[in-house]
């Protein structure tokens, strides 16, 4: 099983991040047909091999994500996915 573990220095407001974290997240489910849901500040996803999570801190932002078989031999190409996504939204 292959794993994601992305962090991103934030200087937003809570709201701000939050607001970035949800458009990163819905450009993620429209790409690998996930579907994400909150648990607070963190934002949960999941779909066909894939589980992970968006954590949100004051001055972070923490991506984890476990791919299963199939979809961990395409780790590369969705790991930069989420950096360009997280780079076009938090810069």
């Amino acid at each position: 099983m292959a794993s994601i573990d992305i962090h991103r220095a934030h200087g937003r407001s809570m709201k701000e991040a939050r607001a970035a974290v949800e458009r990163v997240a819905e450009h993620i489910s429209e790409k690998f047909g996930m579907h994400h849901s909150w648990d607070g500040n963190d934002l949960d996803f999941s779909g066909s091999g894939v589980k992970g999570r968006i954590a949100l801190g004051k001055k972070d932002v923490h991506v984890t994500a476990s791919l299963d078989f199939l979809r961990g031999m395409f780790k590369g190409p969705i790991e930069a996915e989420i950096h360009r996504y997280l780079e076009r939204e938090f810069g």
